[in-house]
């Protein structure tokens, strides 16, 4: 697995060398990002506010490149979903992991708690596209999932601009903010989704008779 420092490297070559058009790079990083999570497109924000910063890229153009690019991504991943839960509902394989009240249940739950886990996704890392997957299967409106999304990106990629505004002596720092910042949350979403796991695995053992 390539370490950070040759991720960095990697990642400001590929800047560098679209030149003018990397704000399409940046576009394209924040909408890979949700569709495939692994994708460092954080990485690449924080890079191109560097660039910003020392007047070789626009900060408008930066930042709507990247807000865009969010807001796409969100868009393609709540079409998927409501097309997987059409189909869910008339899945023999669905009906045999879910029953229909267990996916009514989830469906009114994601409803009544969508609204924050929306607008808080680009917090998030490694689950942001499947909040949105959640959300189409739960039959959560496109233009709200998408306002929510959007003011979520606006905010969270406006942080890494400062964040690269403020940090412009020292690259390293700010790449080595952003990867604790991201390896923290994670793990913490990561706990979190477990003890929900456990939590209704638990429930549904002392439901049995």
């Amino acid at each position: 697995m390539p370490s950070l420092v040759e991720v960095t490297s990697a990642l400001q070559r590929a800047i560098e060398a679209t030149g003018p058009w990397a704000p399409l790079l940046l576009f394209g990083a924040a909408f890979v990002e949700y569709v495939f999570p692994p994708f460092p497109g954080d990485l690449l924000v924080v890079l191109g506010a560097w660039y910003a910063v020392h007047g070789e890229l626009s900060w408008p153009v930066v930042y709507g490149a990247v807000t865009a690019g969010a807001v796409f991504g969100a868009w393609v991943d709540h079409q998927a979903g409501t097309w997987l839960g059409a189909r869910l509902e008339h899945s023999p394989m669905a009906a045999r992991l879910l029953s229909p009240a267990q996916l009514a249940q989830f469906e009114e739950a994601y409803r009544r708690w969508g609204f924050w886990l929306l607008l808080l996704n680009r917090f998030f890392p490694g689950v942001r596209g499947f909040l949105f997957l959640a959300a189409g299967a739960s039959g959560i409106p496109v233009g709200r999932a998408m306002v929510l999304g959007g003011i979520s990106a606006a905010v969270w990629n406006g942080l890494l601009l400062a964040a690269g505004a403020a940090l412009t002596s020292n690259l390293g720092e700010l790449v080595l903010l952003v990867d604790r910042y991201t390896r923290l949350a994670g793990t913490l979403v990561g706990l979190v989704l477990v003890a929900l796991l456990v939590g209704a695995l638990w429930k549904r053992r002392r439901r049995r008779p």
